[in-house]
C-alpha cells in the first residue's frame, strides 16, 4: 500500500487479487475460513446443484460433453460435492471447470477438475456462480452537503473521504438502478462492473444455463446507506482495504439480469429442486430409529438453507441460453 487515496473499486482489487491479495493466498484457509457460504452449510445445496445440472442437460438433449463451471470456485468445494451427488451415467459425460484467480490448491481436488483463472468459451452446459458477484470490486457514492453523488475514496487503513461528482457510465448506472436522493450521506454501490462481468460470464455459453446466486437487493428495496463491509475469520468487520479481509458489498441482481433471466430467492429455487425442510413422520423414530435421526438432521440442513432472514433470502438470477428455464417460480 502507498498510503494514496482511491477509489473503493481500485482498492478493493488489489487488496482482494493483488500480490499478497486476501484470495491470492495459496496457504489460506480460503473462503471457508472466513465466512460461511451455503456451500459450506449444507451437502443438500451440491445435490440441488447436481439435480439443476441433470435437468440442464436434459434440456440440452444429453450432450456428448456437459460443462460443469463455477465461478469463483474457492477450493473447488462445490464442483467436488456436485460430481460425487451425479449419476453415474451424467458424470462420465461432465467437464468440470473451477474459475478462480487463487492458484489451485495443492492438494484435495480432484484432477478431472479443469483450473483457471476465466471461464471457458463456447460452453454447452451449465454455468453457476455461487456468492462471486459480490466479490466482484465496484465503487462507492455518496451524496455530499452539496446534493451531488461523489465517489468515495478509501485510505489505506479504511478512512473514507468524498472525491470527485460521480459522471459518465456510472453515473448512468446509478440513474437507472440506484437513483440517490439528494439527502447527505446516502449511499449506493456502482454496480456496472458486476453487470459486464455476469454479461461476459454468460456471452461464454453456447447453449445452457448461467446462475448467479448472491447477496441481493432490487431497485424497489435499495439498502439507503449500501452494504459494503469486510469479513475476517467468521466475523464481519469494517472494510479495510490491505489484504487481510474479504471485501464485499450485496448485489443488484436485476442490474444483471437480461430481458431473458429470471429473479428467484433461495427459498423458492432449493424447493423447486427438491431440498425440503419438512420433519420426517414421528412414527419412523421407533421403526427406522437411524433413518428418522438422518431425515431429521437433513430437514434442520435444509431449513438453514431456506430460512428467511438467512439464506433463503439469497437471490438467484438464472440465465437460459437456447434451453427453457428448468427451475420454475413457485
Amino acid at each position: 500500500m502507498t498510503g494514496e487515496w482511491r477509489g473503493w473499486r481500485e482498492a478493493a482489487e488489489s487488496a482482494l487479487y493483488g500480490p499478497g491479495g486476501f484470495y491470492r493466498r495459496p496457504d489460506g484457509p480460503g473462503p471457508a475460513g472466513h465466512f460461511r457460504t451455503s456451500v459450506h452449510a449444507s451437502p443438500l445445496y451440491a445435490g440441488a446443484v447436481a439435480r439443476l445440472l441433470t435437468r440442464v442437460d436434459t434440456a440440452l438433449g444429453h450432450p456428448a460433453e456437459l460443462a460443469l463451471v463455477d465461478m469463483g470456485a474457492g477450493r473447488g468445494e462445490l464442483l467436488t460435492d456436485v460430481l460425487a451427488a451425479l449419476d453415474p451415467a451424467v458424470r462420465e459425460r461432465v467437464r468440470a471447470h473451477a474459475v478462480e484467480r487463487a492458484p489451485r490448491p495443492p492438494e484435495g481436488v480432484d484432477p478431472a477438475i479443469a483450473w483457471q483463472e476465466e471461464p471457458p468459451s463456447g460452453i454447452t452446459g451449465l454455468l453457476f456462480a455461487n456468492e462471486w458477484l459480490d466479490n466482484v470490486p465496484v465503487d462507492v457514492a455518496e451524496v455530499g452537503e452539496d446534493g451531488v453523488a461523489r465517489y468515495v475514496l478509501v485510505g489505506p487503513d479504511g478512512t473514507e473521504a468524498r472525491g470527485d461528482p460521480v459522471s459518465g457510465p456510472d453515473l448512468a448506472w446509478l440513474t437507472s438502478w440506484w437513483p440517490l436522493a439528494p439527502v447527505p450521506g446516502l449511499r449506493a454501490e456502482i454496480g456496472r462492473p458486476r453487470d459486464e462481468a455476469w454479461a461476459a460470464a454468460v456471452a461464454t455459453m453456447d447453449r445452457g444455463l448461467a446462475v448467479a446466486v448472491d447477496y441481493s437487493h432490487t431497485r424497489e428495496a435499495r439498502p439507503p446507506f449500501g452494504t459494503l463491509t469486510g469479513f475476517r475469520e467468521g466475523r464481519e468487520v469494517n472494510p479495510v482495504p490491505d489484504g487481510t479481509c474479504d471485501i464485499t458489498a450485496h448485489v443488484a441482481l436485476d442490474a444483471c439480469a437480461g430481458p431473458d433471466a429470471t429473479l428467484l430467492r433461495q427459498r423458492e429455487a432449493l424447493r423447486a429442486l427438491g431440498v425440503s425442510a419438512a420433519r420426517p413422520p414421528l412414527g419412523q423414530a421407533s421403526t427406522d430409529p437411524a433413518g428418522y435421526v438422518r431425515a431429521l438432521s437433513a430437514a434442520g440442513e435444509a431449513a438453514e438453507l431456506t430460512a428467511q432472514g438467512g439464506l433463503g433470502d439469497f437471490g438467484w438470477l438464472l440465465h437460459p441460453v437456447g434451453i427453457a428455464v428448468p427451475v420454475p417460480p413457485l
